[in-house]
This record gives structure tokens, C-alpha cells and sequence, in this order.
């Protein structure tokens, strides 16, 4: 089968070639060296003079826009259009907050009104200085998880200390993410695997299913975040199990999760998907008023009103607590920055990373001053806000308008919510956090992702949160430096009928040139790096000079062409006594600069930067017949045995196909 490029250029190609008996001369492009004075390219300006410049060509409303991110979306509201659909998504999103943040203050090991207070004040403040539209903030899963685990291994959940803990913990919570925001450190996070996250999740899932059992079985069990204990703990109990609340809650579960269902499966029952939490805590509640059974624990009393101004307490604790609000910080910006991207690029604004770590800051920063433990961004409810067609941030005003009337009129109706109900509004949510999905994807997929989701998964559930979390991200880093330190070297042929060099392997056809070796380093160059890629180059030499292949062993590298070059000092000495010449193709701005300074351009040669690799080809090709010990042949113009180079020779071995390629007549030497 023929194979056609649509990067011909052919034109490009007959330069130095006989056309109709008359040869011209090759024409090589140059690159344009830069000079210290070279006023084409001038010194990269430091950091912060970039910054002093961008912060005085700003607008009054530019800063407006940067301190206070709604303006973006007050400025350019559409009330016809929008208003109907902001509050109706926010009262939907309402609804389902005030049972799940009671459920969540339950799993945390607070008391459930600290829930409602963490799903209020936090949600004003994230409109205010937060930059996504859709995301809904208050308390989650993981991270109420995550203040129990620790917190109840420093004090009783009973004691007053443990609520002015958690307190604390959601103001350093928020001072980390406000630190990051302002530094600008959100790229950290691209170093934790996607895998790392979703075996994480998984885990975590399971362990919170497990967590909330008593309140199905009707006895206590070991509070841990290992499953081991937990296991142990339900089995040691089980003499003491309780029909009733193991019913009730197993039935309210079963009609939550069918409304999930529903609500997604069917456009028209999308309602449901939000009234699932709702609709258990009023057939609990009722259930319970009506025939008042003793096994089934309910509630208790609720404070009624609205938080009021409470300044964090316990200082003295907060070194004990340094690690745990690190992670739950990570764990809280993965949660919300994954999940509000995704919602921007959805609705056709930008997110600003930066700045929404710095309003999940403000807003947790603020509510610690009004009881609240540490809130951030939830998948389920934001997932809500934006199906029920949420445009702005003024959903998550009226969300918080909800909270605060419930806060206000509702908590004495919480009091008779049976217990049961709301760990089957937390099993539910963990149920839908479990991701065997993604194990199933990654193992058909990519085996090494899949190694680092099933470490992360086993040493979260066997070890703890803490230890599965720092093992995940260890060896996702870990892989990180692997891939950099080993980095992939393609080496590089011309595809026939273009001037366009692309991997051999690949394209098994593409052409190579007999004493010329071009590669392409997929990393940038580094010393950790650095002596990797010298010994894979050499073993290319090694192949060269052996005769293995086809019985001589007279082929030897006289240029090797770089297709990029960060360091190139020790390589090029290396190559230097062994006769080779380096020649680089296409480097960038930045890297030139650096050369430059380093002086590496004069060092390896100013003559030997080219502006393609396939202008560098031609000046090798030129230069061959006048190197000592060289032969003028540049391929075997023999018919009966064409010449294979030795790039394609192993590619070819390597695949098992020994079979003679069609080959494109080399460049003679009378042709350059």
C-alpha cells in the first residue's frame, strides 16, 4: 500500500538534487545566533519587574475583577435570562445540603448543627472571592473523614476541645490554601497522578461505608480509618446487633440510591437526583413521630438561629494539626479545582486556579470565625448545580440564603431524624465514590497507572488515610523522576517525499542517511538525565561499529543531529574526542540564550545550528566527503544489495522484520 504525506514538499528537496542533467548547489538555512547585544533578542526581565509592569498597566476594573472575581459575572448579568434558573438550581442545591451536611458533621464526629454552620457562612464568602460559577462549597465526605481520623486520636468527640479543633484546623486549612493562592502554587498539584487521586477516593470510600455501620447494626464500633480494625470491630460486636435500625436505614438507602438512578438515567426525573437526602430525612423523621420506636436513635436537639462571631481557640494544638491540615488542603484543592475546571470549560468561562485556591481560603478562613470545620467543593452537589442549570454565582448565594432559613426556622423539626437516615445519605455518597471503573480503564489501558491506583487503594485502606496518601503521592512522584531521568530518545528519518523527520519507529519507512544520526530527546536536559541519554547514544555508536548486521564494520557516526538542547557541554566534549560533531536543530529562544551565555554556541561551533533538521541533514551530507577516513559513499548504489543505516537496521531486528526495505536513493556526492 502506497503512502502519501500531506507535508510534501518536494520543492524543498530538489535543491542540491539533478533535474534534467544540472545540479544546484544545497542551500542551508542558518540560525540567527543571539549576541549579548543583539537587540532581536533581548535579556529575559526578572520576575518581579514582569509583575510590576502587568500590575500598572492594570484597570481600575481589572482589579476590581482580581479582588473581588464576582464582579465578572455582576457585571455582565442577564436578569431575564438568568435569574429563574440561578435560583431555582440554588434552592435544589439547598435542599439536598441540609441533610448531607448534618450527615457529614455526624461522620466528622461533630455534632450535627456545626454541619449546617460549615455549609452557611463558607458559601457567601466562596461567591464573593471565589472564580467558578457552578461550584458548591460546604462539608464533604473526605475531608469530614479526614477531621475525625485525626482529631479522635487526639481527644474524645465528646469533650468540648475536639468541636474547637476542628474549628481550628478549618482556619489553617483556609490560611494554606490563601498561602498557595497568593504564591501561585497551584501547579504543585499536576505532580499527583490522576490514578494516585482516584485510588485514593476509592479507598477512602469504603472506609467511610464502614464508619457509619453502627448507626446501621445499632451498636458502637472502633472509630479507625483502617479497614482491619473496623472489620474487627463490627464482628466483635455483632451479639449486640439491632433488627430495627438495620431495616429502617437499609430500606431509606435502597429508595435513595433508586432516586439517583432515576435522576440520572432520565431527563425528566432529573429532580430526584437531588431530593434523595431529603426525601429519607422526611420518611425517617415521620417514621419515627409516628410510631416512636425506642431502638432507633434519632438526633436530639438542634440550636436554633445563626451561628454567631466565635474567634478560634487552642493555638497551643495547632502544631499537632500541621499535617493534617496540609492534607486535607490537598485533598480539599484536588476535590474543588478538578471538579470547577471541568464545570468552567463545560459553561465557556475561564478558571483561574490561583484564585479559586484563594477563595476556598477566604471562605473556610471566614467560617472558622463562625463554627465551622473545614468546607470545600462537592462533586454530587456540584454536579446538581450545574444540571439544574446554574449560571453564575448567585446559585450559591441563594444556596446559602437556604441554609440560613433552615438554620433559622427548621432545626427544631431535625430533632426526631432518626440516625440511621443520615449514615444512609453518607453510604450512599460513598457507594458513588467508589471508581472501579477507572481500575478497569487504567489495567486495559496503562499498566504503570494502574500499579500506582492499586498501591494507593491498598496502603489507604490497610495503613490509613495518612499513609495511603503519602505512599500514593511518593510513588507518583517517584514515577515522575523516573520519566524524566529515563527520557524517551526517538531517533529520527526523513519521510519520503517531504523534508519532514519524524521517529523510525513509527515510521518504519521513513529514510536514514549513513553516518548521520538525528535524534529527538523528549525532556528537556538535565544532570539527572544527562548521563542516560550519553549511554544510549554511545550504544547507537556500538551498533554502528559492529557488524552483526550486515557483515561490515566499516559504517561509522560522523554527526550527530539534536533536535533540541538545554546542556550539551559534556556531550559535546564526549563526542568531540571520539571525531563527532554535534549539530542542533531548531532550538528555541530560551534555550539560545542559555547556550549563549553558557557559550556552548562558539564552543560546539556556530556553523552547526540549524533552523530544521533537515537543513541540518544537507550541511552533514555536504561535509562528508572532506572528513579524514570518511568514504564518499552515502549509500550502496547497488541494486542487487541496498544499504541499510543503522537506525532502521534496529528497528527492523528489533521488530523481527529483516526483510530489505525500499529505500530512497541516497544524495550522491557529486550531488552536494
Amino acid at each position: 500500500m502506497e503512502i502519501s504525506y500531506a507535508t510534501s514538499s518536494n520543492l524543498d528537496i530538489a535543491e542540491g538534487d539533478s533535474v534534467n542533467g544540472v545540479t544546484r548547489q544545497v542551500r542551508v538555512a542558518p540560525l540567527d545566533h543571539p549576541t549579548p547585544s543583539s537587540p532581536g533578542l533581548p535579556p529575559p526581565s526578572p520576575l518581579l519587574a514582569q509583575w510590576r509592569a502587568k500590575l500598572r498597566g492594570m484597570s481600575a476594573r481589572d482589579w476590581m475583577e482580581l479582588l473581588l472575581p464576582c464582579t465578572r459575572w455582576i457585571r455582565t448579568y442577564q436578569w431575564t435570562e438568568y435569574l429563574q434558573v440561578d435560583i431555582m438550581a440554588g434552592i435544589t442545591v439547598g435542599v439536598m445540603l441540609v441533610p448531607q451536611a448534618m450527615s457529614y458533621a455526624k461522620l466528622a464526629g461533630l455534632h450535627p448543627i456545626y454541619g449546617l454552620y460549615s455549609g452557611f457562612i463558607p458559601i457567601f464568602v466562596y461567591g464573593i472571592f471565589g472564580s467558578s460559577r457552578q461550584l458548591a462549597i460546604g462539608p464533604v465526605t473526605l475531608v469530614s473523614l479526614l477531621v475525625s481520623n485525626v482529631l479522635s486520636s487526639i481527644v474524645s468527640p465528646k469533650e468540648e476541645l475536639y468541636t474547637e479543633l476542628a474549628i481550628l484546623l478549618a482556619f489553617m486549612v483556609g490560611a494554606l490554601e490563601c498561602t498557595m493562592g497568593l504564591l501561585r502554587l497551584g501547579w504543585l498539584l499536576r505532580f499527583i497522578s490522576h490514578s494516585v487521586i482516584s485510588g485514593f477516593i476509592t479507598s477512602s470510600a469504603i472506609i467511610i461505608a464502614l464508619s457509619q455501620a453502627k448507626y446501621f447494626l445499632g451498636y458502637n464500633i472502633e472509630r479507625s480509618s483502617q479497614i482491619v480494625p473496623l472489620a474487627k470491630s463490627i464482628i466483635a460486636g455483632v451479639g449486640n446487633f439491632s433488627w430495627p435500625p438495620f431495616l429502617m436505614g437499609s430500606i431509606i438507602l435502597a429508595i435513595i440510591l433508586l432516586m439517583k438512578h432515576l435522576g440520572s438515567s432520565k431527563k425528566n426525573l432529573r429532580f430526584l437526583r437531588a431530593s434523595g437526602p431529603l426525601t429519607a430525612v422526611i420518611l425517617g423523621t415521620a417514621f419515627v413521630k409516628i410510631f416512636h420506636p425506642p431502638s432507633i436513635t434519632v438526633v436530639g436537639e438542634i440550636p436554633q438561629g445563626l451561628p454567631k462571631f466565635h474567634i478560634p481557640r487552642e493555638f497551643d494544638h495547632a502544631e499537632s494539626l500541621i499535617s493534617t491540615a496540609v492534607l486535607i488542603t490537598g485533598v480539599a484543592i484536588l476535590e474543588s479545582v478538578g471538579i470547577a475546571k471541568a464545570l468552567a470549560a463545560k459553561n465557556g468561562y475561564e478558571l483561574d486556579s490561583n484564585q479559586e485556591l484563594f477563595g476556598l481560603g477566604m471562605a473556610n478562613i471566614c467560617g472558622s470565625f463562625f463554627s465551622a470545620y473545614p468546607a470545600t467543593g462537592s462533586f454530587s452537589r456540584s454536579a446538581v448545580n450545574h444540571e439544574s442549570g446554574a449560571k453564575t454565582g448567585l446559585s450559591g448565594i441563594i444556596t446559602g440564603i437556604t441554609m440560613g432559613c433552615a438554620l433559622y426556622f427548621l432545626t427544631p423539626l431535625f430533632q426526631d431524624i432518626p440516625q440511621c437516615a443520615l449514615a444512609a445519605i453518607v453510604i450512599s455518597v460513598g457507594i458513588s465514590l467508589v471508581d472501579y471503573e477507572e481500575a478497569l480503564f487504567l489495567w486495559r489501558v496503562e499498566k504503570k497507572d494502574f500499579l500506582l491506583w492499586t498501591i494507593t487503594c491498598v496502603m489507604t485502606l490497610f495503613l490509613g488515610i495518612e499513609i495511603g496518601v503519602l505512599v500514593g503521592v511518593s510513588s507518583s512522584l517517584a514515577f515522575v523522576i523516573h520519566e524524566s531521568a529515563n527520557p524517551h530518545i526517538a531517533v529520527l528519518g526523513r519521510l519520503p517525499g517531504t523534508t519532514v523527520y519524524r521517529t523510525i519507529e513509527q515510521y518504519p519507512e521513513a529514510y536514514v542517511y549513513i553516518g548521520i544520526v538525528v535524534v529527538r530527546i523528549d525532556a528537556p536536559l538535565y544532570f539527572a538525565n544527562i548521563s542516560y541519554i550519553k549511554d544510549r547514544l554511545r550504544q547507537y555508536e556500538l551498533i554502528v561499529s559492529g557488524s552483526a548486521w550486515n557483515g561490515s564494520s566499516d559504517e561509522k557516526i560522523y554527526f550527530v543531529i539534536i533536535e533540541m538542547a538545554h546542556a550539551l557541554k559534556d556531550l559535546h566534549q564526549e563526542y568531540k574526542s571520539r571525531e563527532i560533531q554535534i549539530a542542533i536543530s531548531n532550538p528555541n529562544r530560551k534555550v539560545l540564550q542559555t547556550l549563549s551565555r553558557a557559550g556552548l554556541l562558539e564552543l560546539i561551533g556556530k556553523r552547526w545550528y540549524f533552523v530544521s533538521v533537515h537543513d541540518a541533514v544537507r550541511a552533514c551530507l555536504q561535509e562528508m566527503p572532506n572528513l579524514p577516513g570518511s568514504s564518499p559513499r552515502f549509500g550502496d548504489q547497488s541494486p542487487q544489495r541496498p544499504t541499510r543505516g543503522f537506525s532502521q537496521r534496529q528497528w527492523r531486528h528489533r521488530t523481527g522484520d529483516e526483510s530489505n526495505p525500499s529505500q530512497e536513493p541516497l544524495l550522491l556526492q557529486k550531488e552536494v
